[in-house]
């Protein structure tokens, strides 16, 4: 028996998507006047008081919320007994725990460790002991000098070759650099970007005195008109 002989896929959109305006209207207004009556909800799972929402305590005006910690702080609310479903595991003393506690009495801690220790139960093993031989089976790791069946032969070192004569090179004596003469045309050279220079701060001088008297003209002549 196949599936679309009981059961027919319908790909399509539903009726309320394609249900006019006028329609859609009417029904609403006939929901809210006379509802629909469905029977009772069959709850199957244990209903669990979280408490207030975080959406309604966000709503709650400033005054409330003070009120009510102060009303925990002098009367807090008497809760049930917590329901624990897990097993207890002893995991001893919390890393944050022995962090909090002062330098000397970990210090004491560990003279009584070194002179009495705690006396601990028996490690309770679940493994079993492997048992390695040649009855058990197992492998065992030889060394690969005792696998080769050939004599050992140690062969001579290579005889090492005979030094080489060194030839002694005598260095020639290092040539200084004749002093360079000064011509006549560097010289020349030089002073004529001194007179260069000078003749561009001269002109720098002059522009600035220039430009400093059309400035005091233009300011006497507006203060005049």
């Amino acid at each position: 028996m196949g599936i679309g002989e009981n059961h027919e896929v319908n790909l399509l959109l539903p009726e309320s998507v394609t249900r006019p305006l006028w329609r859609s209207l009417l029904l609403n207004l006939r929901d809210r006047v006379a509802p629909e009556k469905l029977p009772p909800l069959a709850i199957t799972s244990h209903p669990m008081d979280v408490g207030m929402l975080l959406g309604d305590i966000i709503s709650l005006p400033w005054y409330r919320t003070v009120f009510t910690n102060l009303g925990n702080v002098i009367t807090p609310e008497t809760l049930p007994p917590l329901e624990l479903e897990s097993r207890p595991a002893n995991v001893g003393e919390l890393i944050s725990d022995r962090l909090s506690h002062l330098w000397w009495s970990s210090l004491l801690r560990n003279l009584a460790d070194a002179v009495s220790p705690e006396p601990l139960p028996a490690l309770e093993l679940t493994s079993i002991p492997a048992h390695l031989g040649p009855e058990a089976g197992s492998l065992q790791l030889v060394r690969w000098s005792s696998l080769l069946t050939t004599p050992k032969v140690f062969l001579p070192d290579p005889p090492k070759p005979a030094p080489s004569p060194v030839a002694v090179r005598v260095a020639a004596p290092a040539l200084r650099p004749a002093p360079a003469q000064s011509s006549p045309l560097h010289s020349e050279t030089h002073r004529i970007k001194g007179r260069l220079s000078r003749s561009r701060l001269r002109e720098a001088v002059l522009v600035s005195v220039a430009v400093l008297e059309m400035l005091y003209l233009v300011a006497s002549y507006i203060g005049w008109m």
